[in-house]
């Protein structure tokens, strides 16, 4: 394959190329949680499933947010 056949570079092109610096890949995208969640399996009664996800995309966090707002309601049981 001749070098002078090779495409032109597109901008998108070198949005998505990987970035090193020196043998180190640099990772893009979100940068790894100070506080990750833990993935657990919990079962739920589906009308509480129900009305979570009736709300839309992000129903999980919706749930681990209200689940923290019973634990400061209820400082004893955490």
């Amino acid at each position: 394959m001749d070098p002078d056949d090779a495409p032109e570079w597109t901008d998108e092109m070198f949005e998505r190329a990987d970035l090193y610096v020196g043998e180190t890949l640099i990772r893009r995208g979100r940068p790894k949680s100070a506080t990750p969640k833990v993935a657990v399996n919990i079962r739920l009664s589906a009308d509480v499933v129900a009305r979570f996800k009736a709300g839309g995309r992000g129903w999980q966090t919706r749930i681990d947010a209200a689940l923290k707002d019973w634990l400061a309601a209820h400082p004893e049981a955490g």
